[in-house]
């Protein structure tokens, strides 16, 4: 796809870093490369306007194990090919209904605070195909924030940790490692499992390829017993309609 790259002006930007998104599935439209294209030309001054502990990711949720197709800033250290974290899988969760999130706190595994916003991306037919990601490093400025709170008696909130990594294995075994807590899967009861398989569910991690074998290793159970478990949670009532089920890209 030339056009992508045509359409890229600034793809010689050091600090940018582009590849061709893969085709999509049938539902979602033609245009949606197009549309990564113009805002992968548009990321790199962006970034800049921002100032140096700004960054911007851009996500082609159609290659879900491999979202990042272009980077301005190095914040999280993400690069072109890396997956994306638990933002990411929240939003495919909600499928077509997807919304933005704006000014949410997270933490990098470095310990650096960053304020994040995760622009939801639609085609012309309103399927969700991607998002655009700004993150702010704000840590220098959290750090004189604590100093004043503390003079004025009252405490700042804690940003919750996020999984910026290149592996999307990763970014599942976190969920469910969230999930577990300090239980052991070994004593786990069925109920037990039948609640982490919904919350997994909720959290989208199951339209993600191979997930499904992933977390049943990690369980302890074989693929066919998490597979009656996730098809248990689908049946319930308690699970989600199926129209309002997010679209899954992949197979689990």
């Amino acid at each position: 796809m030339n056009e992508f790259y045509g359409l890229c002006r600034r793809e010689k930007m050091p600090r940018r870093q582009t590849r061709k998104p893969t085709d999509g599935h049938a539902e979602v439209g033609s245009d949606a490369d197009l549309r990564l294209a113009t805002l992968a030309g548009m990321i790199e001054p962006l970034a800049q306007s921002l100032g140096p502990n700004a960054e911007i990711v851009l996500h082609d949720y159609r290659q879900p194990e491999h979202s990042v197709v272009a980077v301005a800033g190095s914040v999280t250290r993400r690069k072109v090919g890396s997956a994306m974290s638990e933002i990411g899988l929240s939003v495919l969760s909600e499928g077509e209904g997807a919304r933005d999130r704006l000014n949410y706190l997270a933490a990098t595994p470095g310990g650096r605070v960053i304020k994040s916003s995760t622009i939801v991306l639609r085609d012309t037919a309103g399927y969700v195909f991607g998002a655009l990601c700004v993150n702010l490093d704000i840590t220098d400025l959290r750090e004189a924030a604590a100093m004043l709170a503390q003079l004025a008696g009252e405490p700042i909130g804690q940003p919750q940790p996020a999984t910026f990594v290149d592996n999307i294995r990763e970014v599942i075994d976190t969920v469910l490692a969230a999930q577990l807590g300090s239980r052991n899967a070994g004593n786990l009861t069925r109920d037990d499992r039948l609640a982490i398989f919904r919350a997994l569910e909720e959290r989208g991690v199951f339209g993600i390829r191979h997930s499904l074998g992933q977390v049943a290793e990690r369980l302890g159970i074989s693929r066919a017993a998490g597979y009656t478990y996730l098809q248990t949670i689908r049946n319930s009532k308690e699970a989600r309609p199926a129209e309002k089920r997010p679209r899954e890209f992949a197979r689990a």
